[in-house]
C-alpha cells in the first residue's frame, strides 16, 4: 500500500465527527472504518471489510473481551435475579446517609475492585444505581466516578490483568530482561501521573471542591431538581437494565452479592490474574449455589445466566467496531506516523510530555488504548535509546496515555461498559467526564514537563 501521508488521519477524523453529531458509536465507527479500507484496498473494500471482520473476531483478545462481559452480565443478572443486588443496597442504605456519603462508597468500592477494569466498571455501576437514584445523582456522574477508579486504578495496583499484559510487552521489547518485566512496571508506577491524578480528582468533586462543570453541570441540576436520574436518550439502556428483577418471593441475601464479588477478585488472583477464569468459577459456583439452595429452579437460573448475557450484546457491538476500527488503523499505519511527524519536536529532556500528549491523543481518537500501547512501544523505546532519555519516566507517559484514551474516548471498553452498567450512553458519559479527564491530562502533561527537565 502507498504512504497515504496525513491522510490516515482521515477515517478516525470522520468517526470522530459522526460521533458527536449523531450520538450514535457503532455506526460512526462503522463508517470509519469503511472509509479507512476504501483507502486501503479501494474498490475491493467490501472483501477488506469482510477480510478485517473476520480476522478481529477470531482474535484472541476480541474473544477475551466477549466471553468476559458476557459472562460477567450473566453474573450480575443471577445477583439481581436472585435479589443479592437488592440486598446490598437496602444494606448500603442503612449506612449511608448522604449525597457524597452515596458517591464515597462507590468510590470506594472502585478502589477494592482493582484487578480488572472490566469488573469494576460492571459490578460497581450495577450495584450503586439504586442506591445513588435515591440522592438524585445524575446517572453521568455515578458514570464518572465508577469510570475514574476503572482503568486508572487497574493502572497503579500492580495485582490487576493490565500488569500482566505490560510487563509482557515490556520483556518483548527488550525493555526488560526475561522475567523482569512487573519489576520493571512497578518501577514506572510512580510516573504514571494521569491515573494518580483521574483517581484523587473524584474526592475533590465529591466534596464540591472542584465544581460541575460543562455537561454534567447540567446533569446534576437535571437529576437535583426534577428527581431524573437517567438522561434522556438512555432509556433503552435503562430499560435493559431493568429488564431482569428480583424473583417474587426470593429472600434476598446480602451475602450472596458479597462472596460472588469476593471470589471474582480472590479467583482472578488465584489464577494469575486471569480475569475469565476468575469468572467462569465464580459464576459456575454461583449457579451452583442457587441450584442446590432452590433460590431459583433449573429453568429460571439458566434463563437468567442467557438472559444477562444478551444485556452485553449492545456494548459489545460498540466494542467489536471499534476493535475493527484499530485494525483498520494498524494496516493504514496511523500511530507510527503520528510519532514519525513529531519526531523532530523530540528531545531527551521534552519527550516524555510530548510523548504523552500525542499518544493521548491518538488513544482517545481511535479508543485504543492496549492496542495503540502494542505498536507505539518499539517505536518509543528507540526513540528512548536514541535520545538518552530515562526509559522508566517514558514508560510511565506511555501507560499514562493509554490510560487517558480508555477514561476518555466516548466508545472505548471502559466507557462503552461503565456507562452501560451504570444506565447512560457512552457519549453522555464521555462529554460529561470529558472536563475532569483534560483537567488530569492538564496537570499529568505539566508533570512530566517538570519531571523531563529536572
Amino acid at each position: 500500500m502507498e504512504d497515504l501521508g496525513a491522510f490516515v488521519l482521515i477515517p478516525t477524523l470522520l468517526v470522530f465527527v459522526l460521533a458527536v453529531a449523531t450520538h450514535r458509536p457503532i455506526e460512526s465507527l462503522i463508517a470509519g472504518s469503511l472509509l479507512g479500507l476504501g483507502m486501503a484496498h479501494g474498490t475491493q473494500f467490501i472483501t477488506g471489510f469482510s477480510e478485517t471482520s473476520l480476522r478481529v473476531m477470531m482474535d484472541e483478545t476480541v474473544a477475551w473481551v466477549i466471553l468476559v462481559c458476557g459472562f460477567m452480565g450473566s453474573l450480575i443478572a443471577l445477583l439481581i435475579r436472585t435479589g443479592a443486588t437488592g440486598a446490598f443496597t437496602a444494606t448500603m442504605t442503612n449506612r449511608v446517609k448522604s449525597r457524597q456519603s452515596s458517591l464515597f462508597l462507590t468510590w470506594g468500592l472502585g478502589l477494592i475492585m482493582f484487578v480488572d477494569d472490566y469488573l469494576n466498571s460492571l459490578a460497581v455501576g450495577s450495584a450503586m444505581r439504586s442506591l445513588t437514584d435515591k440522592y438524585r445523582i445524575s446517572r453521568e456522574m455515578l458514570s464518572y466516578v465508577v469510570d475514574s477508579t476503572a482503568a486508572p486504578i487497574s493502572v497503579i495496583i500492580p495485582l490487576s490483568t493490565w500488569i500482566i499484559f505490560f510487563a509482557a510487552l515490556l520483556e518483548s521489547n527488550g525493555i526488560a530482561a526475561e522475567g523482569e518485566g512487573v519489576i520493571t512496571y512497578i518501577k514506572a508506577i510512580p510516573y504514571m501521573l494521569y491515573p494518580w491524578i483521574a483517581v484523587f480528582l473524584v474526592p475533590l468533586v465529591i466534596w464540591g471542591k472542584m465544581p460541575a462543570l460543562g455537561a454534567m453541570k447540567k446533569a446534576e441540576a437535571r437529576a437535583r431538581e426534577t428527581g431524573v436520574t437517567v438522561p434522556p436518550g438512555a432509556e433503552h439502556i435503562e430499560l435493559a437494565n431493568q429488564s431482569i428483577v428480583a424473583k417474587d418471593g426470593v429472600k434476598p441475601r446480602f451475602s450472596l452479592f458479597v462472596i460472588p464479588m469476593l471470589s471474582l477478585i480472590a479467583f482472578t488472583l488465584y489464577f494469575d490474574l486471569d480475569f475469565l477464569k476468575g469468572i467462569y468459577v465464580s459464576l459456575g459456583l454461583t449457579v451452583t449455589y442457587v441450584l442446590v439452595t432452590k433460590t431459583l429452579d433449573t429453568h429460571d437460573t439458566f434463563d437468567t445466566v442467557i438472559d444477562g448475557f444478551k444485556t452485553m450484546i449492545e456494548p459489545l457491538g460498540v466494542l467489536v467496531a471499534a476493535f475493527i476500527l484499530k485494525d483498520v488503523n494498524d494496516v493504514l499505519g496511523l500511530a507510527p506516523y503520528v510519532i514519525e511527524t513529531i519526531q523532530p519536536l523530540m528531545t531527551a529532556n521534552s519527550l516524555p510530555a510530548v510523548i504523552f500528549v500525542t499518544m493521548a491523543i491518538v488513544s482517545f481518537t481511535t479508543g485504543s488504548n492496549w492496542g495503540v500501547f502494542v505498536i507505539v512501544l518499539p517505536i518509543v523505546t528507540a526513540l528512548t535509546n536514541n535520545l538518552n532519555a530515562d526509559m522508566t519516566l517514558v514508560i510511565g507517559a506511555t501507560l499514562s496515555a493509554s490510560t487517558f484514551g480508555s477514561h476518555a474516548c466516548f466508545y472505548s471498553d471502559a466507557t462503552v461498559l461503565t456507562a452501560q452498567a451504570s444506565g447512560c450512553t457512552p457519549f453522555q458519559h464521555a462529554i460529561t467526564q470529558i472536563p475532569y479527564a483534560l483537567i488530569a491530562a492538564f496537570i499529568s502533561t505539566i508533570g512530566y514537563v517538570l519531571l523531563g527537565y529536572l
